[in-house]
């Protein structure tokens, strides 16, 4: 998607920014993620997903549910409904990219557990740490939508198929 590339984002250290076809663009520095509600997540493995080789086990993470922020931002919603065929493309600062439909954060259980994490094993994150880190806790295998140094998210609102 060469649309991802073409947005720029403010280069704040630990800041992540959502843009796109939200109703606002809004920053969070991860101070700022710490005064929302925090969700904690279960211990993990991160595999390699081509391999399925162990890279580490990950104590629990702590973060506010992207739902959360999404929703800070507002849903696209000038034309009705079109807020159902919007996409989110999580960016991280080394240009790893990954996404998430409304429909799989808003209306299905993976919505309640893919958070922006600011503590790990109840060790605060800084940005040497990859604070923020998007995680995606329903997965089969964590490991690709797993995101450290998360930079942006960005609605895209998917055309009608003619």
């Amino acid at each position: 998607m060469d649309s991802v590339n073409a947005i720029a984002s403010p280069r704040v250290d630990g800041a992540l920014v959502l843009a796109g076809r939200f109703q606002r663009s809004v920053t969070f520095g991860v101070e700022q993620l710490r005064q929302y509600d925090s969700v904690l997540a279960t211990p993990f493995d991160l595999r390699c997903y081509t391999t399925n080789r162990f890279i580490r086990s990950v104590e629990p993470y702590r973060g506010v549910l992207l739902t959360t922020l999404i929703t800070e931002a507002g849903l696209p919603d000038s034309v009705p409904g079109e807020f159902k065929r919007t996409v989110f493309v999580a960016v991280g600062r080394d240009g790893y990219i990954v996404t998430f439909s409304w429909h799989e954060l808003f209306n299905t259980p993976i919505g309640e557990s893919v958070l922006v994490a600011y503590e790990c094993g109840g060790r605060a994150l800084d940005a040497e740490d990859g604070a923020p880190i998007l995680f995606s806790g329903a997965d089969i295998l964590p490991a690709p939508r797993h995101v450290k140094r998360l930079a942006r998210i960005e609605a895209h609102v998917l055309g009608a198929m003619a």
